[in-house]
C-alpha cells in the first residue's frame, strides 16, 4: 500500500475535521513506515487564535498529526481496514517532543513515522515533522489500540 488519498485516509481514521490532520500519505510500509502529509492552510480554524498577527500551528497539534500517521501505520495491514471500525487507538505516552521551527499557513507537513516497537499492545513510534525538508519538530509516541468505546 504505498499510497493514500484523502478518501482512504478517511476510511481508516476515525478522525473528521476540524481535527483531522492527515491530507494523504505518500509512502507506507505497513507495520513499518509511513510519510504522511498535512496541508497546512491559512483557513486552519486555530489560526484565529494562535496568533491573530502571526498565525502559528501549535506544537500540540503537530503531534497530533504526528499520531495519527502513527495510527494509520497500525491500522495498514491487510485485515486493518475490518479491525479499524472495532478498535480505537490512543495516546499513552509523549517523549523527548521537540519544536525546532514554527509551521505557517502555507506549508506542507511531511511526517514520517517508523514503529520502533510493539509490545504488550504498545506501539513506540519515532516521528519526525518537516517543512521543506527541515525538521519541524520530532518525538517519540506512544499508542495503544483498544476496542471501540472501551
Amino acid at each position: 500500500m504505498p499510497e493514500m488519498d484523502i478518501f482512504e485516509v478517511l476510511r481508516r481514521l476515525p478522525q473528521r475535521y476540524p481535527i483531522l490532520m492527515i491530507d494523504r500519505v505518500k509512502e507506507c510500509e505497513p507495520r513499518k513506515r509511513i510519510v504522511a502529509l498535512k496541508n497546512v492552510s491559512a483557513n486552519e480554524p486555530y489560526f484565529q487564535g494562535h496568533f491573530p498577527a502571526r498565525p502559528i500551528m501549535p506544537g500540540v497539534l503537530i503531534l497530533e498529526a504526528m499520531a495519527q500517521a502513527a495510527g494509520l501505520l497500525v491500522l495498514s495491514g491487510e485485515d486493518a481496514l475490518l479491525k479499524h471500525q472495532e478498535n480505537d487507538y490512543y495516546y499513552v505516552g509523549i517523549d523527548n517532543a521537540r519544536f525546532k521551527r514554527p509551521v505557517l499557513p502555507g506549508d506542507q507537513l511531511e511526517l514520517e513515522v517508523k514503529l520502533e516497537r510493539l509490545l504488550r499492545g504498545i506501539g513506540k513510534f519515532s516521528c519526525v515533522a518537516r517543512v521543506d525538508g527541515e525538521v519541524a519538530a520530532e518525538a517519540a509516541i506512544l499508542l495503544t489500540v483498544r476496542p471501540a468505546g472501551a
